[in-house]
């Protein structure tokens, strides 16, 4: 049973990252169909983050009410609901408006289902559970590129995809009770007459040591990943002198090395610690970065994406691993909430502000706003594993 809920989870992811690539496959065409300006996806993308960091916020209060399980299944429907409305969307306004329940849905799932797997099974599983978000986001184009060759065009590249997520919603709504017979034998192993404690304030949990640095670290983490993923091929394209064509193609190895190295660190975990992991990480991102600001030609700039993608790889599922072994269990499902919020916010914010710099000083500038980045984030998780260490010492030292 145990088994086929974990298959159920990945199911889960896959269909998380199916959507997140078809509005960039798609937009080409769309925009020119609706009457829009190019520039105008960043504001769908910025109502999408805007509703996943409200219902990242929200998801510990909704698991209470709803149980992982159902809040997926809510979730996932919402998205189904919203590819359905961007399929029939006929000027910009109507796109704008089905990114609300877009990015709620995306939220939900995301944050509900990185505290369960937390929670409940061992640190390769997490890991392979992002790299099932990469094989989904991998897909998305795919399929759309595929029916924007046939008639039915991007419309039903996202009315396949919604089918799609509405197949797996009728899924989740079958496999309700293995999500409570998880949970039951999670709480028949704890010892007898243990008394779950309240849920901490949100307040109180920010409050707790560490719990800023982590914060600040998914946002700097998620900022890093954005901004390579936006900003790759221009760098390419206008930083060397590379054709689009190519560029493009180079600028996948980004993604691929980030879902590959998802499954090698899967692997990884049964002989590093999720901290081994992180430092790991942090150490081929640098490598990466160097390649990037020397690589003479298309096949090390190539590489060095390659190992950006490599390094980014363990570093989001670890943080999330690490959540309940830094600050206990009773933290886990509303801090994966604050943490998830705070990683949409760089999401959203920063790239815009890399952007800014591509295109008035200098595209070859990306790598060092990498650099920086890198660094930020890597001080942030170094002082937040300190003030946990100092923390726990204090408390055993008291006792």
């Amino acid at each position: 049973m145990t088994n086929a809920l974990l298959a159920i989870i990945y199911l889960a992811f896959i269909s998380l990252g199916l959507p997140d690539g078809l509005l960039g496959a798609a937009w080409p065409a769309m925009h020119v169909s609706l009457g829009a300006a190019v520039s105008t996806a960043g504001i769908i993308s910025v109502v999408i983050c805007l509703g996943t960091i409200v219902s990242s916020l929200l998801t510990d209060r909704l698991v209470r009410r709803l149980g992982t399980g159902g809040l997926t299944a809510v979730s996932i429907a919402l998205t189904a609901v919203a590819l359905f409305g961007f399929s029939s969307a006929a000027a910009f306004w109507q796109l704008a408006l089905w990114a609300i329940p877009y990015g709620l849905g995306a939220g939900g799932v995301d944050a509900a289902l990185n505290a369960y797997v937390a929670t409940h099974y061992a640190a390769r599983h997490m890991n392979w559970l992002h790299c099932s978000w990469g094989i989904g986001a991998a897909a998305g184009p795919m399929v759309m590129s595929w029916q924007m060759t046939s008639e039915a065009g991007w419309p039903g590249g996202y009315r396949l995809v919604g089918i799609l997520q509405v197949v797996l919603v009728v899924v989740l709504i079958v496999s309700l009770p293995l999500w409570g017979d998880r949970t039951r034998s999670v709480a028949q192993n704890k010892q007898q007459g243990e008394r779950r404690p309240s849920a901490p304030s949100r307040r109180g949990l920010v409050s707790r040591p560490g719990v800023r640095q982590a914060m600040a670290g998914f946002l700097c983490y998620c900022a890093l990943e954005s901004s390579c993923g936006l900003w790759s091929s221009t760098l390419l394209v206008l930083g060397h002198g590379i054709p689009a064509q190519t560029a493009a193609l180079l600028a996948s190895l980004f993604y691929a090395g980030i879902t590959v190295g998802r499954f090698i660190s899967g692997v990884l975990t049964l002989r590093l610690d999720g901290r081994q992991l992180l430092r790991l990480g942090e150490t081929v991102i640098g490598i990466g970065v160097v390649m990037l600001l020397l690589a003479p030609n298309e096949a090390l700039l190539g590489m060095g994406l390659a190992l950006l993608g490599l390094g980014c790889a363990p570093i989001y599922p670890q943080m999330i691993q690490l959540t309940p072994e830094r600050f206990g269990d009773d933290g886990a499902q509303p801090l994966m909430g604050l943490q998830m919020a705070s990683a949409y916010v760089g999401s959203m914010t920063i790239p815009p502000l890399v952007g800014l710099v591509v295109e008035r000083v200098s595209p070859l500038l990306l790598p060092l706003v990498v650099a920086g980045l890198l660094a930020l984030m890597t001080a942030c998780l170094t002082s937040c594993d300190r003030s946990v260490e100092k923390a726990r010492k204090k408390t055993d030292l008291s006792s």
